[in-house]
């Protein structure tokens, strides 16, 4: 079964070099991507929301041209794997979810999905041979639709120098940059000397 325009393969491949090695689940979030991108009209114009950190935003990022750059890929993250596509304009889409109750056929997939072994026990060959054999076969598809509103967009805006680092930052955001006002998990920032 093809994974957009990708042989399962060469679509491991493609994973292999953006995401460091074929991983599950960004293999299973291809097939999340194309059955909730054929449940959208031809054309419409679509963004993304990932309801994990783990892979799938790798997924969105590989198959469609929505990117975490340009915003039209947002992570949600509450843990579920799971990923929606939806029209940008109305918030109708499709989401997308690996089914628990569908993968007892796929027991290494099974034990990997559910955690019930360590990584070390894991047997990796047979879990790529049972997410290639069980492709979108794991997954279940809703329609939904998006609040856009709740969504939100905050444009940039007015971008001014930071009165404590002198570092550009969207004036919006208070007398000092994030960063100075200790949103950043930096214990120390040392200037590390001229770059070039």
């Amino acid at each position: 079964m093809q994974i957009g325009e990708y042989s399962f393969d060469d679509f491991c491949e493609k994973v292999r070099r953006f995401h460091g090695s074929p991983a599950p689940g960004v293999l299973i979030g291809g097939y999340m991507v194309e059955l909730a991108r054929r449940s959208l009209p031809a054309g419409v114009l679509f963004e993304a929301i990932c309801e994990t950190r783990a892979c799938l935003p790798d997924a969105v990022q590989l198959l469609t041209p929505c990117t975490l750059g340009n915003g039209r890929v947002r992570v949600i993250h509450v843990g579920r794997y799971a990923l929606s596509l939806y029209d940008k304009t109305t918030g109708a889409g499709a989401r997308t979810f690996v089914d628990a109750g569908r993968l007892s056929a796929w027991p290494e997939l099974r034990a990997w999905f559910m955690k019930e072994r360590p990584k070390a026990e894991q047997d990796g060959k047979r879990l790529l041979s049972e997410i290639r054999s069980a492709g979108e076969g794991i997954l279940g598809i809703r329609q939904v639709s998006v609040d856009l509103r709740q969504l939100g967009f905050k444009k940039i805006g007015p971008v001014m120098p930071c009165q404590v680092c002198g570092e550009a930052y969207p004036a919006s955001d208070g007398e000092i940059c994030g960063g100075c006002a200790g949103k950043l998990p930096y214990v120390q920032e040392v200037d590390a000397g001229p770059v070039g």
